[in-house]
C-alpha cells in the first residue's frame, strides 16, 4: 500500500508592507528573497508571476519552493555574499538584520529596482524577541544606509546611483493572527528612476 502523500506546505500571508508596494514592479520582474525563512514571500512573488530567487541557509527550508524559485543555500552570516554581480528589480527582506550585508544587498538592486525592507525596532525588545541589539534597528539606521560612502546624502550621486525612499514608517503593528504585536522599521526605496519613467504612485495603508 503506498503511503499517503505528503500534503503541500500552507504559506503563511505575506507583509502587507511588501503587498502594498508590489504594484510598483513590472510584469516578471527579478525578485530576490533575502533569508526567506519559510518561503512565505518567495511563494507569493512566484504566484503573481514573478521571476523569484531565494536565499537561506537551512536547505530544508528551500525544499517546498522548487519549481517554484530559484533556491540558493548560504550562510549569509559567515560566509561571502552568494550571488556576486547579479541585479534584481526588488531586493526583500523582512524581519532579518545583518548589517554588513546591506552593500551587497544595495549592489544586488538593479538601476530603477526597489529594495523593500522590514523588520524589528529596538523598542520591540519589551514586547519579546529578538531582544538583542545586533537583530534591531536603530533610529533613523534604514536613512543612513541609502546614504552614500561620504556620508552625503545620496542626491549627491550621479542620477543613476540616487535612491528615492518612497515610503518610510516606523511604529507598533497590532497583532494580526499567529503574529505577535511588533514595533518595526520598514522602508521602500527606488535606485534610480523607474524603468518605466513613470511617478511612482502612493500605495493605500489599507
Amino acid at each position: 500500500m503506498d503511503s499517503p502523500a505528503t500534503p503541500p506546505r500552507a504559506f503563511a500571508p505575506p507583509s502587507d508592507w511588501v503587498v502594498r508596494w508590489a504594484p510598483l514592479l513590472p510584469s516578471g520582474a527579478r525578485i530576490l528573497d533575502v533569508a526567506c525563512g519559510h518561503g512565505r514571500h518567495a511563494h507569493w512573488f512566484a504566484m503573481a508571476g514573478h521571476r523569484v530567487t531565494a536565499i537561506d541557509h537551512d536547505p530544508a527550508l528551500l525544499a517546498p519552493l522548487a519549481g517554484l524559485a530559484e533556491t540558493v543555500s548560504a550562510d549569509l552570516e559567515a560566509g561571502r555574499w552568494p550571488l556576486p554581480g547579479r541585479r534584481f528589480d526588488a531586493v526583500v527582506v523582512t524581519n532579518y538584520l545583518w548589517r554588513t550585508l546591506f552593500p551587497a544587498l544595495k549592489a544586488a538592486v538593479a538601476p530603477g529596482g526597489l529594495l523593500i525592507y522590514e523588520t524589528f525596532a529596538q523598542a520591540h525588545a519589551v514586547l519579546g524577541r529578538p531582544r538583542r541589539p545586533e537583530f534591531l534597528l536603530c533610529p533613523g539606521e534604514l536613512i543612513e544606509v541609502l546614504r552614500d560612502s561620504n556620508g552625503l546624502v545620496a542626491s549627491e550621486s550621479p542620477p543613476s546611483e540616487k535612491w528615492h525612499v518612497i515610503a518610510f514608517e516606523e511604529g507598533r503593528l497590532p497583532a494580526r493572527g499567529d503574529v505577535p504585536e511588533r514595533e518595526v522599521k520598514r522602508i521602500v526605496a527606488r535606485l534610480g528612476a523607474s524603468t518605466d519613467g513613470r511617478a511612482d504612485l502612493l500605495a493605500s495603508p489599507g
